[in-house]
């Protein structure tokens, strides 16, 4: 007798039910914007612009009624390729004096390589909706990093485009007053859009993987299972 078939794929376990308009919407029916900052270096500042930050970060708080969350994700580099075409472009020069300089910038990234990890930040601040995202974090739906590795919310049926429809009145509010925070303390931000988020969480999941590969998003592309559960025959 045939063993039942099970059609299951990776995405019943995350917490995601889909990614849509630039919108996260989540399994629990509520649905999260993540917006993708740039950095300021603290400590290449003048101690009256440090002062200056550290006062503008801090009505930036104050001035927030609802949850966020900040992330900053390092990820180590794999700057081969690059260190090629270095080496390409050295061995086209002719001038001697240009050649020199060629070959000590070489050695130069290449010694950086061996004495240190060549890591690339990125900054994100994901803003919830709905009641839920009044929970302490670590039990909310939107802890961008622990509850992204497994399912263990409430699931309900969710109607996505009812759940953007009534989060985008919610939400863009929010955003806006974000970003205007941002821009006094000299950061500038964005929304994800639809292509960029699924790559994050597909890097995600896939951290060797990503490097050059692009997810479709088109027909539910990124949904489609990559490999087909076998059928077990007596």
């Amino acid at each position: 007798m045939p063993a039942p078939f099970i059609q299951s794929t990776t995405q019943d376990h995350l917490d995601i039910e889909d990614i849509k308009d630039n919108f996260v919407v989540l399994k629990s029916g509520d649905v999260a914007v993540v917006l993708q900052t740039t950095a300021v270096n603290f400590d290449l500042l003048s101690e009256i612009e440090q002062d200056a930050i550290i006062s503008a970060f801090s009505m930036l708080l104050n001035s927030i009624s609802f949850p966020l969350q900040i992330v900053i994700r390092s990820k180590k580099l794999d700057i081969t390729k690059y260190v090629e075409k270095v080496q390409r472009v050295e061995n086209k020069v002719t001038d001697p004096l240009l050649k020199k300089q060629a070959e000590a910038y070489r050695k130069f990234v290449q010694e950086v390589i061996k004495r240190n990890e060549v890591l690339d930040k990125k900054f994100y601040i994901v803003i919830p909706s709905g009641d839920t995202a009044g929970k302490e974090l670590g039990k909310s739906p939107f802890d961008f990093i622990t509850k992204l590795f497994g399912f263990s919310g409430k699931r309900i049926h969710v109607n996505v485009n009812q759940a953007i429809q009534r989060a985008q009145r919610e939400l863009l509010p929010k955003i806006d007053h974000v970003t205007k925070e941002l821009n006094r303390i000299g950061v500038r931000s964005r929304v994800m859009a639809t292509q960029e988020l699924v790559e994050l969480y597909f890097d995600i999941y896939n951290p060797s993987s990503i490097h050059g590969q692009r997810i479709r998003t088109n027909v539910a592309d990124y949904k489609t299972a990559i490999v087909e559960p076998a059928i077990l025959e007596e």
